[in-house]
């Protein structure tokens, strides 16, 4: 793995996003907009929205990475850009840390907008530092974009890569504790959870919310999201192929 090669694909890719406007505007806007909209939805209830609206800060950048870097990877392997680098003395590590360094760039001004909006614009009750959350949203962004590279191996379409979404995402956000606390849970569905990143992602902003100081759950919530986003990394340049098809 060269650094040098990381850096020149990883500002290649920023090259290719700063010409495709609506990715940027899916990546960048929408977490804002939803969690605008989130807020006025529970106008009348402000404390529904202290109660979620954490946890959603985690969710909302996942989802979105995931979505456009499994679309913005599969795009260059349709195109044959991706045969085409690999048969440059590029190594898979180089690739894979590349495409996740340009979309990590990406998440940290993604999960900095959405954090401050929250916090700041719309008045997000957080009893902890507001720097936590935007570690934990951070966090939850690079996992997406992980996920985001790893399908992509197994999609031959963009289409086919949106409909990995429901089988990889839609599990976790129902699993999560978003919409019921976990322990709740039917026994086998809580011992699911309790393997599932984005309920340590869930688990971490609501140890924020509630705690004033660094718990030792919040701590071991972000090493468990950052170990899998790490893990999923290394299984994507493992499944990296040359060939689509």
């Amino acid at each position: 793995m060269s650094p040098a090669r990381t850096l020149a694909t990883a500002a290649r890719v920023l090259r290719q996003l700063r010409h495709d406007p609506r990715s940027i505007a899916l990546m960048l806007l929408v977490p804002c907009v939803m969690l605008f909209l989130l807020r006025y939805v529970f106008d009348g209830s402000p404390g529904t929205f202290d109660n979620i609206g954490a946890s959603l800060l985690g969710i909302f950048p996942l989802i979105t990475m995931f979505l456009v870097t499994s679309i913005a990877t599969l795009r260059e392997r349709t195109s044959g850009t991706l045969e085409r680098l690999l048969a440059m003395p590029l190594g898979k590590a180089d690739l894979i840390a590349g495409y996740a360094l340009a979309f990590g760039l990406l998440a940290v001004v993604q999960s900095a907008l959405a954090t401050g909006l929250a916090v700041w614009f719309l008045g997000l009750d957080v009893i902890g530092s507001p720097w936590l959350l935007l570690l934990v949203a951070l966090l939850d962004a690079l996992l997406g974009t992980a996920l985001g590279l790893f399908v992509s191996a197994f999609a031959a379409s963009e289409f086919q890569a949106v409909q990995f979404m429901p089988a990889v995402i839609f599990p976790q956000l129902l699993l999560c504790g978003l919409f019921t606390p976990r322990e709740r849970m039917a026994p086998a569905l809580e011992a699911i959870s309790d393997v599932l990143p984005m309920s340590y992602a869930v688990d971490g902003m609501n140890q924020v919310l509630r705690h004033p100081e660094i718990t030792g759950d919040f701590v071991r919530d972000a090493l468990v999201v950052a170990g899998c986003a790490l893990l999923v990394l290394g299984l994507g340049a493992a499944t990296l192929r040359r060939r689509t098809a």
